[in-house]
């Protein structure tokens, strides 16, 4: 069962698709797509440690807690999200937050998430930026949280989110002549495991205001 969603935020048009465990109901990995205040987008992905329904209730309640605080600094949504998670599974976690006026992404992950900001030019296909990743388990045990990456966006670039259910060779063949939806979509098709929740995360800087 794959599980499907798009949309635009200001300049960036995003999608996702994700999946269970093959033979499971409930996915443990879970995206977030958010508006804030027409000024900005928060962007993330959760996975549940794990999989099944206690991965899945984990990464959901992560969901709820930062669609309620979306405004805060990333660096404090984790913080809240660790409090909140406090005696489930716990999750990895990775959030991004576009800056549409200032052209900007602030970047942070916990756990196994993985972001990266790919672009294209003459000579190919590029990451320009990755995020910086803890180790820990939100929930459980983090470390210090630092300040967030903050790395300037430009039309055309790319910001793409996965689990680690999601083969780490998946940047190598993509095609940005297609919407965000068929990448993520593509992504999942070729590169998901068969041992794990997957979901990818692909969100394409248009260059102007819906």
């Amino acid at each position: 069962m794959i599980v499907r969603a798009n949309g635009r935020l200001g300049p960036i048009e995003w999608a996702t698709a994700g999946r269970p465990l093959p033979g499971e109901r409930e996915c443990g990995d879970q995206p977030l797509a958010i508006g804030i205040d027409c000024d900005a987008a928060l962007f993330g992905v959760i996975d549940g440690l794990g999989h099944g329904p206690e991965a899945a209730a984990a990464a959901v309640r992560a969901v709820e807690t930062l669609q309620r605080a979306a405004g805060e600094r990333i660096e404090v949504l984790v913080q809240l999200c660790h409090r909140v998670l406090t005696g489930t599974r716990g999750v990895a976690m990775t959030l991004a937050r576009v800056d549409f006026e200032s052209h900007t992404l602030s970047w942070t992950g916990v756990g196994n998430v993985s972001a990266d900001l790919v672009v294209k030019d003459v000579t190919g296909i590029h990451i320009r930026s990755s995020v910086r990743l803890a180790a820990g388990i939100v929930g459980y045990r983090i470390p210090e949280i630092r300040p967030a990456q903050v790395v300037s966006l430009r039309a055309g670039d790319l910001i793409v989110i996965t689990t680690d259910g999601i083969d780490e060779d998946h940047l190598d063949h993509i095609d940005f002549a297609t919407p965000a939806t068929a990448i993520a979509e593509e992504m999942l098709a070729k590169h998901a495991k068969e041992s794990d929740d997957a979901m990818v995360l692909a969100a394409r800087h248009r260059g102007t205001l819906k």
